[in-house]
C-alpha cells in the first residue's frame, strides 16, 4: 500500500474520526474542543481579571495567587487533576471529551485573566477617574467604560490564545480522547509502514491551522491599531 493510497483509505478518519456511525473525533474534534475551551474559559478570565485589577485587596491578592499557582502548573498535571481528582470528588466519572474540556477552562481561565488585566491598564488612567467624576461606582464605570474598550484592544490576543488551545489539546492523547494526534497515532498502528510521513502530515495541519490564525491575529491587531488613533481624534473632539 502506497502512502496516496493510505490518505485515500483514511482521510475521512483523519478528519471527523468515526462519526457520523460513531464518535467525533480527529481534527474536527480538535477545532470543536479548541472552540469550546476558550468560550468556557472567557467568562472565568474576565472575572479573574477584574478581580486582579478591583481596589479590593481580599478579593484581588487570593485572586492573584490562584492566577500564579494555575499559571505555574503544567497544563498536563491539570488535566491529571481533572481526570482523576474531580471523579474522587464528585463521585461521578467525566468522559475524556469533559475532562480535557474542563482542564483547557481552567488553565485558559488563568491566562486569560492577565489579557483582561493588560488590555484594562492599557487604558488611559483618566478614563476610570473621569468615569467615576461623573458618579459611576467602580463596577459601572468598569462595565459602561473601560470593558468595552479593553475587550476591543484583547482581540488578537484572544485569538493568539486560540492558537495556543489548539495545540494543547493534543494533551488528549494521554486520557485517550480522540482528537487529531491520537487518531494519527492509531492509523499509525494499522498501517505501520509510513510513520514518518502520517505524522509529518500531522505537524503540516497544526502548522497551517495555527499559522492562518497567527495571521489572522497579527492582521487584526494592525487594523485595530490603524482605528485607533481617528477613535482618540473623535472622543478628543467630543471632549
Amino acid at each position: 500500500m502506497t502512502f496516496l493510497e493510505v490518505i485515500d483509505n483514511y482521510w475521512l478518519y483523519f478528519l471527523v474520526g468515526q462519526y457520523p456511525e460513531g464518535p467525533l473525533g480527529g481534527l474536527a474534534l480538535t477545532l470543536l474542543l479548541s472552540a469550546a475551551g476558550l468560550l468556557a474559559s472567557l467568562p472565568m478570565g474576565l472575572a479573574l481579571g477584574l478581580a486582579r485589577v478591583s481596589p479590593w485587596r481580599a478579593l484581588r491578592w487570593p485572586v492573584t495567587a490562584l492566577v500564579y499557582v494555575v499559571r505555574g502548573t503544567p497544563l498536563l498535571m491539570v488535566v491529571f487533576w481533572a481526570y482523576f481528582f474531580l471523579p474522587s470528588v464528585t463521585g461521578a466519572k467525566t468522559d475524556q471529551f469533559t475532562t480535557m474540556l474542563i482542564a483547557l477552562a481552567l488553565f485558559n481561565g488563568a491566562y486569560l485573566a492577565e489579557v483582561v488585566r493588560a488590555g484594562i491598564l492599557g487604558l488611559p488612567r483618566g478614563q476610570m477617574e473621569s468615569a467615576r467624576s461623573l458618579g459611576l461606582s467602580w463596577l459601572q464605570a468598569m462595565r459602561g467604560v473601560i470593558l468595552p474598550q479593553a475587550l476591543r484592544n484583547m482581540l488578537p490576543s484572544l485569538v493568539s490564545q486560540f492558537v495556543m488551545t489548539i495545540k494543547e489539546t493534543s494533551l488528549g492523547y494521554i486520557i485517550g480522547l480522540n482528537e487529531v494526534s491520537f487518531i494519527t497515532s492509531q492509523i499509525n498502528t494499522q498501517v505501520f509502514v509510513y510513520p514518518v510521513q502520517l505524522y509529518l502530515l500531522l505537524g503540516l495541519s497544526y502548522f497551517t491551522l495555527c499559522f492562518s490564525l497567527s495571521r489572522f491575529a497579527y492582521w487584526l491587531e494592525r487594523r485595530l491599531d490603524r482605528k485607533a488613533p481617528s477613535l482618540h481624534h473623535s472622543a478628543s473632539a467630543v471632549a
